[in-house]
């Protein structure tokens, strides 16, 4: 077969010089913008990206020059280029207009704790005294043996026996939720599970999300852990969200019944505190966890803030249309079903 050697096509015609300078409160991606914002999909063919990579027109990269207007500031992920007025970017992200000063939120970055965060995390290394926990930050984050409710409820000193058995409360691999106590000089966190509501993950599923704030990220808000009335016989389902974009939804459990006292809780949840064994888990309940999990991909993939709110108004929009998924069963949301529930979404807000 012989073999024919093509002509090179011409190269595309380079794109206008766009103003990386925006208002943060600007977020419309229509052709006229004011702000000089170029629109890709007005530039390009419709066939040659997704319409909806349109959303990103504002990403710089580093290296990139924000701006040389001598009049603006320069703000996180940005210098000023010597002998020059050019305000040129360090990371990669969006440009953010605050008064005069200029930064750039990065696309992705690591979480910096701050004290009262509450976080999911997962038991990397164990120590004498204390295990070292990965919460998505620079630095490993430290949970130390005197900071956990011991068996029983009993507050006393920690002593060497407990230290013995430190593997039997978390080992390698074990998920928890926890609160950030304390700061360290090297940014590192001090983590405690002193509550009936921190402790030992089981029952559910672990989820990790990028994004900081609301680019599609777990934001701080009143309520980082509640539950959700599920459909389809699944009962009730719980969802934590830490603050540093670990996700967890599980079974929700009753608490035992009987005294109401914390320090009885406390005794008759203490054989089960540290189990590192699954419960029973119904089809219904695990198709339902699946769902809320799908339905909070739907929203990351979106660029949705991360919350109780938008989570519980996708879910119940996820319901609705799952009759048109070929069965009540599937959590899938890709396709056609996202863009339903991202539109019951939005009518609803």
């Amino acid at each position: 077969m012989a073999i024919t050697i093509l002509a090179p096509a011409p190269a595309a015609a380079a794109l206008p010089p766009r103003d990386h300078v925006r208002d943060s409160n600007d977020d419309d991606d229509s052709d006229n913008s004011d702000n000089g914002g170029v629109n890709l999909q007005g530039d390009f063919d419709k066939g040659s990206r997704p319409a909806k990579r349109a959303r990103h027109t504002d990403i710089i990269t580093p290296g990139e020059t924000v701006t040389d207007d001598s009049q603006w500031m320069r703000g996180h992920g940005t210098y000023i280029a010597p002998a020059s007025t050019e305000i040129i970017a360090t990371v990669a992200g969006t440009v953010q207009k605050t008064n005069k000063l200029l930064s750039v939120r990065p696309l992705r970055a690591r979480y910096t704790p701050e004290i009262g965060d509450l976080v999911v995390g997962r038991i990397v290394e164990v120590q004498s005294k204390r295990w070292r926990v990965d919460v998505g930050a620079p630095v490993f984050a430290g949970l130390p043996l005197s900071a956990i409710n011991l068996p029983g409820g009993i507050l006393r000193k920690r002593t060497e026996t407990d230290e013995l058995q430190i593997r039997t409360f978390f080992s390698e691999g074990d998920l928890l939720v926890a609160e950030v106590q304390s700061l360290h000089q090297d940014g590192s966190a001090s983590l405690h599970t002193r509550s009936l509501k921190f402790g030992k993950l089981r029952n559910g599923i672990f989820m990790s999300v990028s994004g900081m704030g609301g680019g599609g990220g777990v934001v701080r808000a009143k309520r980082q852990v509640w539950m959700i009335h599920t459909a389809g016989g699944g009962g009730e389902v719980d969802v934590i969200l830490g603050v540093n974009g670990y996700i967890w939804i599980s079974k929700h459990i009753e608490a035992a019944g009987g005294d109401t006292a914390i320090t009885r809780i406390e005794e008759k949840i203490s054989s089960t505190v540290y189990s590192s064994q699954n419960d029973e888990i119904s089809v219904e309940t695990r198709t339902e966890i699946a769902r809320i999990g799908s339905v909070i991909q739907l929203l990351v993939q979106e660029g949705v803030k991360i919350e109780e709110e938008t989570i519980s108004k996708a879910y119940e929009a996820a319901v609705g249309v799952a009759s048109l998924n070929q069965g009540e069963g599937s959590g899938y949301l890709g396709g056609e079903l996202g863009r339903i529930v991202m539109a019951d979404v939005g009518k609803s807000s």
